[in-house]
């Protein structure tokens, strides 16, 4: 059966950027976050197809939203554009730096390890008064290639670029997932020494993995922060990291689709849940998750991927 991934990303994505012309505001900006956070879970599910979890990818998504932040406050850089790049690189060198560690470890050791680090961060931030300590800073208004809009038009260029960007990662990763390099993932989770016997370094592997991985954190993190318009120490906190996994596991891996979806309604019931029951807005998601686990180990997409089995 032919690959038509790529033309239903571009479809969905189309039909998301039309929409997005008649969306009122909340929606849009709901939606931007979830496609933004989608971006750190597509690196997630690199590393858990390689049988690797990640607890920090905080780590990256916070230090490309305060790329942004403090270049915009220090710097005068207002271009969205721009900030996206540079924040994506930002944490892509982040998790390059790391990555030479966390390539040695495997497992539980991996988990932790990316949790500490992502804690150091945090710690970092919170202590630091040039940094906006616990209040964090607020972004300069964007601005998108000298167009600078106010109010709902900034709401709407925000999601725009974010559609935008959401489609091109979605479209590499989906490239790179059907590359050599992309599909040594199951071959390192299930025996790394027979794939060291082929001549390929795992280490290097998982370490390139791990930079990716980073860079569409970092990258999700600065269109998260211009949707929102503040940065704070939040964004590298455990529980960030933890949330992200959460969608993981409800979207599954079987397609890059999936983060997106998974994201998109995880934002839903999260928000809809916190104003209709904000005593127990957290026992709703807990709920949702177990019951995923339960009948659904594979994430939702394997609903899909049932459906075409069985056709």
């Amino acid at each position: 059966m032919p690959d038509r991934t790529l033309l239903l990303l571009g479809a969905i994505f189309l039909a998301a950027a039309v929409a997005g012309f008649v969306m009122p505001d909340w929606a849009m900006f709901l939606t931007t976050v979830a496609v933004a956070k989608a971006l750190v879970v597509l690196g997630l599910m690199i590393l858990w197809r390689t049988g690797l979890v990640s607890f920090g990818q905080a780590l990256y998504f916070g230090a490309g939203g305060y790329a942004a932040g403090l270049a915009g406050l220090w710097l005068g850089l207002s271009d969205a554009v721009l900030l996206v790049v540079l924040g994506g690189a930002v944490a892509a060198i982040v998790a390059w730096v790391v990555g030479l560690l966390l390539a040695r470890y495997r497992e539980i050791f991996f988990a932790m390890l990316s949790l500490a680090f992502s804690m150091i961060l945090y710690g970092l931030l919170v202590n630091t008064e040039a940094l906006g300590s616990t209040d964090g800073v607020n972004l300069v208004p964007p601005t998108f290639f000298g167009y600078a809009p106010l109010g709902p038009a900034q709401v709407q260029a925000v999601y725009l670029l974010t559609i935008v960007a959401g489609l091109i990662t979605a479209c590499l990763v989906h490239i790179y997932l059907q590359s050599t390099i992309g599909q040594l993932a199951a071959p390192i989770r299930d025996n790394e020494i027979r794939v060291e016997y082929l001549g390929v370094s795992t280490r290097a592997v998982i370490h390139l993995k791990v930079v990716i991985a980073g860079a569409l954190a970092g990258v999700g993190g600065v269109l998260t922060a211009l949707a929102v318009g503040h940065i704070d120490p939040e964004m590298a906190y455990w529980t960030t990291s933890g949330g992200f996994v959460f969608v993981t596991i409800l979207a599954g891996t079987g397609s890059v689709i999936a983060p997106f979806l998974g994201s998109l309604l995880f934002e839903v019931v999260r928000s809809f849940a916190m104003v209709h029951t904000p005593e127990t807005w957290q026992l709703i998601l807990g709920s949702a998750l177990l019951l995923t686990i339960l009948f659904f180990p594979g994430g939702l997409w394997s609903l899909f991927e049932r459906k075409r089995a069985g056709a």
